[in-house]
């Protein structure tokens, strides 16, 4: 249906992929306002974002 407002971009603004993120390893810099804050990939697939 035209104008379905149903997919994940929809409803959560823009939709990154954390492996890419990452570079394919397991942490990434991520910059707001100038302060660095660190995603990392947990080994159980989980995400830390982290000050």
């Amino acid at each position: 249906m035209a104008g379905d407002d149903t997919g994940a971009e929809a409803r959560t603004g823009r939709v990154h992929d954390a492996r890419l993120l990452t570079g394919g390893g397991t942490t990434a810099v991520i910059l707001l306002d100038g302060m660095p804050y660190s995603l990392r990939i947990t080994r159980t697939g989980k995400l830390i974002l982290t000050k």
